[in-house]
């Protein structure tokens, strides 16, 4: 594995053809009173690092700042230090990156998401690219959650419902991964048993204030520990490598 920032152009430009290059997305958004702002981006980063020691790629450095959090899978804008993108900024961004990283040559590249309401917009960027760029080139985007097998859930989920993907924000699942990437930023003591209440099957704007619980929290984190965010992270990195290998290398 190679960190792309730490290299210099020269090293860059002679990299290997065959090299994976891959790069992490994520945000900054509220992760309840107990999780980092960067929450997202930590995921991301841990994963493409674990992931480009294990196929020998090239990890760039991440795009920190993702589409807007949603009221039922974040948060929302109701949370001081959440800094969103519009959808437009974050395609034309990503589409920048990936035209320029083709432009130098890079055949094969990498993302990987770790924030829910990026996908469609991460997906059109990729799209956009995809109906000009060399017949050579591939281009692919992992969410971790997306590689998680009804097995694994059952086990994380031991005492506490499964409460859906959308609703598992700054609870079990990502609270078990920054303690397994980076516990010395878990506030354990400060997490509550708090959860929102009535998930609304219809958007509002102006968003209702009172939707969220004011901590943030959207669903119960109480069970998490670094060993379910060990579960979690060995069953997506395994599957991770597996779709390098079957997309690029073979």
């Amino acid at each position: 594995m190679t960190l792309m920032a730490e290299m210099t152009w020269y090293e860059f430009n002679e990299r290997k053809d065959k090299d994976v290059v891959i790069l992490p997305i994520g945000s900054v958004e509220q992760h309840g009173p107990h999780l980092p702002l960067s929450t997202d981006t930590i995921i991301s980063e841990g994963f493409s690092k674990l992931l480009g020691e294990k196929t020998n790629s090239i990890v760039m450095p991440s795009i920190n700042y993702g589409y807007k959090s949603q009221p039922a899978s974040g948060g929302g804008p109701l949370f001081p230090g959440t800094i969103d993108l519009n959808g437009t900024t974050l395609i034309e961004l990503v589409k920048d990156i990936l035209e320029e990283l083709i432009r130098d040559g890079v055949r094969k590249i990498a993302i990987v998401n770790s924030h829910f309401e990026n996908q469609a917009f991460l997906l059109e960027a990729i799209d956009l690219v995809s109906k000009f760029m060399p017949n050579d080139t591939k281009i692919i985007m992992m969410s971790w959650w997306d590689l998680i097998s009804q097995d694994t859930i059952d086990k994380v989920f031991d005492e506490i419902e499964f409460p859906g993907w959308a609703l598992e924000h700054a609870a079990i699942t990502e609270t078990s991964l920054i303690l397994k990437f980076a516990p010395q930023l878990v506030h354990m003591d400060r997490l509550i048993d708090e959860k929102i209440e009535e998930v609304p099957t219809y958007h509002v704007y102006p968003i209702p204030k009172d939707l969220v619980p004011k901590s943030g929290l959207l669903a119960i984190g109480r069970t998490s520990s670094k060993e379910k965010g060990e579960l979690i992270v060995n069953e997506a990195l395994d599957k991770m490598v597996s779709i390098v290998n079957k997309e690029f290398i073979k």
